[in-house]
């Protein structure tokens, strides 16, 4: 079954084509209207995905060496994220339905990060944990089985990348934070100031970055803007090394409790090279496997909805016109509608 895979919750607008065996093209456009204001804007991000869907459609088609007519079930997000740019996704996504007369599912854009370390590694199977991690999410899943997720863990307040994207503003690094605060941190010194971690209590596999967020701030206001870019790369060293220490240790802790046999990374957090570094270090101790996308399949991408939509929509399941955006939509709620 050729599927296509319609993925627009933020500000990246993307469609893909998925066979089942092979992902035959993958076509992402990033919008960089944002990087001045400092974060995403919800009201130009879906006037973006306006203005390049069509043209993105027809570049996934032609990379994948098929037409329209070809396709034979449609996935699109339908949450969570922006309520103007998943209609966007959604209304064009219907019409293609519509047009093509074929089925259409609603993905939930977290369960998309799930299968992206499916259609990377094949052989990956459940049961496993992942974590789920990236500018608006911070959880980790128990996967016992496709479709059946029990989630372990979320983030209380800031998501781990928001974090990464708040004090890389802080620090005047720009946007996204992430990809800054990972190169100004490859020069910095580990030892120049010790950073909350956020264990919380009970054994909690929650997660909270606000608290991190606010010491950074507070350093930065009492040693001043002078010693601040002195020690710029110390201070994105240090405050990176707390987040992924919170990180690892938590989803380690799952995969102990659990008893699952392997750990996934997914979101575009995972993209960062420390973070895939110390969990492997990690896991590998308790000879725990672990799986990561690469880089294109890590941030927000259509082969990843495509790839849910044919496990879906092979088995039967399909979605009505009606769908409609969720904005908050989380796991475990992941039933499609």
């Amino acid at each position: 079954m050729i599927v296509l895979g319609i993925e627009t919750s933020c500000d990246d607008t993307s469609v893909a084509v998925y066979d089942g065996e092979k992902i035959l093209s993958n076509v992402v456009s990033t919008q960089l209207v944002h990087k001045s204001f400092g974060g995403i804007v919800p009201e130009l991000a879906s006037r973006a995905h306006l203005t390049v869907i069509n043209s993105v459609l027809k570049s996934a088609l032609d990379q994948a060496g098929i037409t329209l007519t070809d396709i034979e079930g449609i996935g699109v997000t339908y949450g969570p994220g922006l309520a103007g740019s998943l209609l966007v996704g959604l209304s064009f996504a219907k019409g293609l339905a519509m047009s093509l007369n074929v089925p259409i599912i609603g993905i939930n854009h977290l369960e998309g990060h799930i299968w992206a370390n499916k259609l990377a590694s094949p052989e990956l199977e459940p049961p496993f944990v992942i974590l789920l991690v990236s500018g608006g999410h911070t959880q980790i899943v128990q996967v016992n089985e496709w479709g059946q997720y029990l989630t372990m863990g979320r983030t209380r307040d800031d998501a781990a990348g928001e974090a990464f994207d708040k004090v890389a503003k802080l620090l005047g690094l720009g946007y996204p934070g992430g990809p800054v605060i990972e190169k100004c941190a490859e020069k910095g010194d580990l030892s120049y100031i010790k950073f909350p971690r956020a264990y919380l209590k009970n054994g909690s596999l929650d997660f909270s970055f606000s608290g991190i967020k606010t010491a950074v701030l507070n350093h930065v206001k009492k040693i001043g803007e002078k010693e601040t870019k002195e020690h710029l790369n110390d201070i994105a060293a240090c405050f990176q090394e707390a987040v992924i220490e919170v990180l690892v240790n938590k989803t380690k802790e799952a995969a102990l409790r659990t008893g699952a046999p392997s750990v996934c990374i997914g979101g575009g957090v995972a993209v960062n090279k420390t973070l895939k570094q110390k969990m492997s270090e990690v896991l590998n101790e308790q000879r725990i496997g672990i799986f990561v996308p690469p880089p294109s399949m890590c941030t927000d991408n259509g082969a990843m909805i495509a790839g849910a939509a044919h496990f879906y929509l092979t088995g039967g399941s399909s979605s009505s016109l009606s769908l409609s955006p969720e904005v908050s939509l989380n796991i475990p709620n992941l039933n499609q509608p």
